[in-house]
């Protein structure tokens, strides 16, 4: 049986990473966080008492910004695989918390590289890129060779999570892959990121809980797809002969107005009249456009995304309109017919 290490499980790439992974038969140790509040909501439906037979997913407490706590569990553990998708992942966050954004997504990786580094046995390793690595574009649409020019401390210190994981792949002949993910969204995925936001401020509309949705920069384009899928990629790039960089991509782009108007459209209201733009939601250096060429990864491991924008949509705005008490059947419209 083999063995995986996830950090960042709790989150929406690491829940569905632990889902594959025990479905694939593996053992998955998770690391997570102490909180005064629970935050294992994602992953609580995997959780089974550890004293109980078969059980193969487990929770032990550590931090990325913590290197004993990081060694011990790895040398207890001695898993084959690990997946480091733990961080503090808002952009916008991340230019109030600079420091310990750096903390967590740099210098974590660098913590977790100089621990396998030392290990015994052979471990894989991925480490969790992220299209906004790109920035101002250099070309369109990006690709592992396209140059990075990061605007925010967050995408600045994945780019030192990149090159770091590059370095010691190249210097100590580590099996560490790079997977740079462009926007990948589900009904996991935070509420304070952009695709939720809209999908739960739509549900609250309905159900009259608010009437107006306040949003930053609504001409931002981004490259979206589905996370449950994203998380196989990262499997995929695990499972090669040789540690590679990929890009994770749709190869489409749609702006934050596009995805308004579609959540908005599903339930037949008009976006105008119930979305307003908040000069708070805007950051400092904004990143006009993401598109991702996922060409390499569909041609070397057979992977592609297979669901649309739309779907991706309708999804999340199922999930939130139930969440909400209400019945996606008796709100959703068709929009591709008369209405």
């Amino acid at each position: 049986m083999k063995k995986a290490l996830i950090t960042g499980v709790t989150g929406q790439d690491g829940s569905y990473l632990a889902e594959l992974l025990v479905e694939k038969g593996y053992e998955v140790h998770g690391l997570i966080r102490r909180s005064s509040s629970f935050i294992t909501g994602r992953i609580d439906h995997l959780y089974r008492d550890p004293h109980e037979p078969d059980v193969r997913f487990f929770l032990h407490y550590s931090d990325l910004t913590d290197s004993s706590s990081l060694i011990t569990w790895l040398n207890r553990i001695k898993p084959d695989e690990v997946y480091n998708l733990g961080a503090q992942s808002h952009v916008a966050v991340s230019f109030e918390m600079p420091e310990f954004t750096a903390d967590t997504v740099a210098m974590g990786t660098l913590r977790l590289l100089e621990a396998i580094r030392h290990a015994d046995w052979p471990v894989r390793f991925y480490q969790a890129g992220s299209s906004e690595m790109f920035g101002k574009v250099a070309e369109s649409p990006q690709r592992e060779s396209t140059p990075f020019h990061p605007r925010s401390p967050y995408a600045v210190a994945k780019v030192f999570a990149h090159q770091m994981t590059r370095e010691y792949r190249d210097a100590y002949g580590l099996f560490a892959a790079n997977g740079i993910l462009f926007n990948h969204e589900s009904p996991r995925r935070g509420a304070t990121f952009v695709t939720r936001k809209v999908t739960r401020g739509v549900a609250a509309i309905l159900g009259g809980k608010q009437d107006k949705l306040y949003l930053g920069n609504l001409a931002a384009m981004r490259d979206w797809g589905y996370a449950p899928e994203y998380v196989e990629a990262m499997w995929r790039i695990l499972q090669h002969d040789r540690p590679e960089d990929y890009v994770v991509a749709t190869g489409e782009m749609h702006s934050v107005e596009e995805l308004v108007a579609m959540a908005f459209g599903l339930v037949g209201r008009d976006w105008h009249d119930h979305v307003e733009v908040d000069s708070r939601y805007l950051r400092p250096t904004e990143v006009d456009e993401l598109c991702g060429d996922s060409s390499k990864i569909r041609r070397e491991l057979g992977w592609r995304p297979s669901t649309t924008f739309e779907d991706l949509i309708r999804i999340m705005l199922a999930a939130d309109l139930e969440d909400a008490g209400l019945s996606p059947a008796d709100h959703f419209v068709d929009l591709h017919g008369p209405r």
